[in-house]
């Protein structure tokens, strides 16, 4: 028999469980981001660049005409408070449709529900804006001088790349000459359309020919080349006979590329067997990535609604440029 002392034993307490009540993010507060392409698939490059740069959301939508856009802009803005953290990306191959889905969209914004739009078809308003904006810094660093008054002849023009970096080159003063490797009507026609859309004038010339290349490249202090992938389209012979051409620009990066002897990292540097200094297709992309990348941060945190195109795409492009200068000479 136990004696009635004797101490009986304690049963371990249980631990209190303390409920957590996970914080509620704010109505608006998640930034999404609604990429619209009027093609089959929206470029998965565009959508990495946006998660990369900060959207927690990305929601791609293919084959969206131009009819579609205000539709589906009302049913992204009504659905979220005002100030919400919604962003626009219009993607594609098309400028022209491009700039005009992009009206669309801030035609069906209704104050205050309103958001940023970014248009970059075919990554070209960043792509150009990179190319015109590195060739600026080797004209400014070799030669001391900027656009004005300079001739620019641009192969590749009828591309979005080419046609984008002809109009920025021209809004900054430069005499800018598109070229035809085909006939010149479609470019007559795009320089119509770069009169009456941007008030620049691009004047169309004929290049079908090695001897109208070369005869395009004597009267030439710039050209650009942003024709198709794998494409030589000016040889070293061509290069060597112009000795008055200051620098060369090509945003093809597979073999052989654009413009032949120019190496992918050339930066300001002379091409093989001449005077002319080459900027290459990776130099070019990265730039062209971080002004992507920028251009989206930027519509995250903007306090007003914003509309970014390819004159948004330079400035920024033109201020990584300067300052990637400036670095390099603290470093220095």
């Amino acid at each position: 028999m136990k004696s009635s002392s004797a101490k009986t034993p304690q049963t371990a307490k249980t631990p209190k469980r303390t409920k957590t009540k996970a914080k509620d993010a704010a109505p608006g507060s998640l930034p999404i981001l609604y990429m619209l392409s009027p093609q089959k698939f929206m470029s998965p490059f565009d959508c990495n660049m946006a998660v990369d740069s900060g959207y927690k959301v990305v929601l791609p939508y293919d084959n969206v005409g131009l009819g579609d856009v205000g539709a589906l802009v009302q049913d992204a803005i009504f659905s979220r408070p005002p100030k919400a953290m919604t962003g626009l990306f219009i993607g594609g191959k098309d400028i022209t449709l491009a700039l005009d889905m992009m009206k669309a969209a801030r035609r069906a914004m209704v104050p205050p529900f309103e958001v940023s739009v970014f248009a970059d078809p075919g990554g070209s308003f960043t792509t150009a804006a990179a190319m015109v904006a590195c060739v600026e810094r080797v004209l400014r660093r070799s030669y001391g001088r900027g656009w004005q008054g300079l001739r620019v002849s641009v192969f590749g023009a009828m591309g979005v790349v080419g046609f984008s970096s002809a109009v920025i080159a021209a809004n900054e003063g430069a005499e800018v000459r598109i070229v035809a490797h085909d006939a010149i009507e479609p470019l007559e026609a795009s320089a119509g359309f770069a009169a009456e859309r941007f008030n620049v004038a691009l004047h169309p010339v004929a290049g079908q020919t090695d001897a109208l290349k070369s005869k395009l490249l004597k009267t030439s202090d710039v050209i650009f080349t942003a024709g198709p992938a794998g494409v030589n389209i000016i040889s070293r012979m061509q290069l060597a006979k112009a000795p008055g051409l200051l620098v060369a620009a090509d945003v093809n990066a597979v073999k052989p590329y654009g413009i032949e002897g120019l190496d992918l990292f050339m930066d300001g540097v002379p091409l093989p067997g001449c005077s002319t200094l080459g900027v290459g297709a990776l130099a070019i992309g990265d730039i062209k990535y971080k002004t992507q990348a920028g251009l989206f941060r930027r519509m995250l945190t903007a306090s007003q609604p914003l509309d970014l195109d390819f004159r948004d795409a330079f400035e920024l492009a033109r201020q990584i440029v300067s300052d990637a200068g400036r670095d390099t000479k603290a470093k220095i």
